[in-house]
């Protein structure tokens, strides 16, 4: 079993793409010290691909616990704010003209509880299929998620009012422990981790995790850091609280099967029981609170529900496409 690194922050990853090599080299000076991505070369960039999505990600990051030797001053560099707006554009755009959205809202949420009739998906694979490789496989990728376990959403708190802020926290207030730190969600996640003899240090694998993974993440940081986008970050955590339920269920039964141990179990556990409470609460209360007050962005929260499943569906057919060809799902071995 690998031992943990210390630290609350993680080494810059290996570069994919020009976008990605030109700030990983500057991030590591001081800013002002520096050759950031060109616009052009911005703009050019699949929106997808795993230089863009690697290069918004390490944007992302420096707003969480950044790298070990980038200057904190990185976080707020007026320079690299506007490397990260073009490649926002990129990626919103692409969404924005690929992913097919709802017309309502009660149809997009309605969507959201019904299981497929054909059971074909991940958590359908792992808990008939799986073995302990592919678990340990989807752990390190969801790690770049699980390990800061609803930090992205805290964001969208102070933009709410009234019923959606109320909802929304008491929401968040489980999902950071209800008080006790050995019960916040991402460090049962990193008990999972642990069981399934993976290094549980924050941003660890990085250079494992998919575009596709990335692009996920990539998502709730995006509409977390954009007042603009609270509709759609709404819209995001419905689509994750309301479809929980299920897929833990059959998660938790993967990992008793594949004789994963009993933190790892209790972790997916843990989710069926609590979704199923959150659930109701976000319908109910932080969506129907938003829309209450602010009707006009029905739209947005529709975009944020579309995004997210469209995203995991990429996800979910490039891991399911690896494994059953017999290969690994990672860029890098574990």
């Amino acid at each position: 079993m690998e031992m943990p690194r210390k630290g609350s922050t993680v080494r810059l990853p290996e570069t994919r793409g020009e976008v990605s090599a030109a700030l990983i080299e500057a991030l590591g000076r001081e800013p002002g010290r520096r050759s950031l991505p060109d616009k052009h070369l911005v703009a050019g960039t699949d929106p997808y691909d795993d230089d863009l999505q690697l290069a918004l990600y390490l944007c992302y990051e420096l707003h969480y616990r950044g790298f070990d030797g980038v200057d904190g001053a990185w976080e707020w560099d007026p320079e690299l704010l506007r490397v990260r707006a073009a490649l926002e554009r990129g990626f919103m755009a692409a969404l924005r003209a690929d992913v097919p959205v709802a017309e309502d809202i009660g149809s997009a949420l309605d969507e959201l509880v019904l299981e497929p009739s054909d059971a074909d998906g991940v958590s359908y694979f792992l808990r008939d299929e799986g073995e302990l490789w592919h678990l340990r496989e989807y752990a390190a990728h969801r790690s770049l998620y699980h390990l800061k376990e609803a930090d992205p959403h805290v964001w969208v708190i102070p933009r709410l009012t009234g019923r959606a802020k109320a909802g929304m926290a008491a929401v968040e207030y489980d999902e950071f422990g209800a008080g006790r730190a050995e019960r916040v969600h991402s460090k049962l996640f990193a008990d999972l981790m642990a069981d399934l003899d993976l290094d549980t240090s924050y941003g660890r694998y990085l250079d494992a995790g998919s575009r596709q993974m990335l692009a996920t993440v990539n998502l709730m940081s995006l509409f977390g850091l954009h007042r603009s986008h609270r509709g759609a970050l709404v819209g995001h955590f419905a689509s994750v609280e309301i479809t929980s339920p299920p897929g833990s269920r059959r998660l938790a039964q993967a990992l008793k099967r594949a004789g994963a141990g009993p933190a790892a179990v209790h972790f997916y556990a843990e989710h069926v029981e609590a979704d199923a409470v959150h659930e109701q609460l976000v319908r109910h209360e932080v969506v129907a609170g938003l829309l209450q007050e602010e009707p006009d962005l029905a739209p947005d929260v529709a975009f944020g529900i579309a995004a997210t499943g469209w995203l995991e569906d990429r996800f979910g057919e490039q891991l399911l496409g690896a494994w059953r060809g017999g290969e690994s799902s990672v860029c890098v071995p574990l």
